[in-house]
């Protein structure tokens, strides 16, 4: 069954092209790299300078925990710390197609 992730961060003022280069390059690598993620996609708003949705799409719920291991994933935390003023993740147990 397909586990559904959703994430919001919200910026420091200023932060979002650096933030952008980092979070892009980790959906890249999530999307080619791991065989169980289907979906990453990394969004923004004009409107909302300050603020990077995420949705991503994986095989199952052990395929999200694997993403939270991979070397990528673990070099991006400490590079966006600094500019994330504050992160909402939700998860979605059910996908219905």
């Amino acid at each position: 069954m397909p586990y559904a992730v959703t994430v919001i961060f919200d910026l420091k003022p200023g932060t979002q092209d650096t933030f952008l280069s980092h979070i892009i390059r980790n959906a890249r690598r999530s999307r080619y790299d791991e065989p169980g993620c289907q979906h990453f996609d990394v969004c923004t708003d004009p409107s909302q300078p300050d603020t990077v949705f995420l949705y991503e799409l994986y095989d199952d719920l052990a395929a999200f925990e694997a993403h939270q291991q991979t070397p990528h994933y673990l070099e991006t935390g400490p590079k966006i710390a600094d500019m994330v003023a504050k992160k909402t993740l939700n998860t979605f147990e059910l996908v219905h197609r």
